[in-house]
């Protein structure tokens, strides 16, 4: 289901915080000996909207009235309110051995012999905060 925000997303103030360069997170794969790409599963939908932000987010469809509990597609803010949330959750590793770029994770692996060391610690970070991975991706 597609919902038109347009009204609701001309109210909201505009969240300036920076998504990557993907240009320069692509530099930084560099000298890499593997590259793992994870994908958060439905992730926006994995961020709790706050019982009145989500009021907010009502609509109509012929089977009653609804709104989302959790952060949906086509908000404004959602692309920069999910980085920061993935930014957060990968601290510990951002910019050694992790790049996230809103739902895509590329864990960089310098020394084969090292690939599963990071490859915990990522899952260990996500875990932490319950992000979920789409296995399928």
């Amino acid at each position: 289901m597609c919902i038109d925000y347009t009204s609701l997303n001309k109210a909201c103030p505009k969240d300036l915080f920076a998504l990557p360069q993907i240009d320069q997170v692509i530099d930084s794969t560099a000298g890499c000996e593997l590259l793992s790409f994870l994908d958060a599963y439905s992730g926006y939908h994995q961020i709790k909207l706050d019982p009145a932000d989500a009021l907010k987010t009502s609509y109509i469809t012929s089977f009653g009235a609804y709104c989302h509990i959790t952060m949906s597609f086509g908000l404004k803010n959602a692309g920069a309110t999910f980085q920061r949330c993935m930014q957060k959750c990968l601290l510990p590793q951002l910019g050694s051995n992790i790049h996230v770029y809103v739902d895509d994770i590329v864990v960089k692996t310098k020394q084969h012999l090292r690939l599963l060391d990071d490859l915990k610690e990522t899952f260990a970070n996500l875990c932490e905060y319950k992000v979920k991975l789409n296995p399928e991706k």
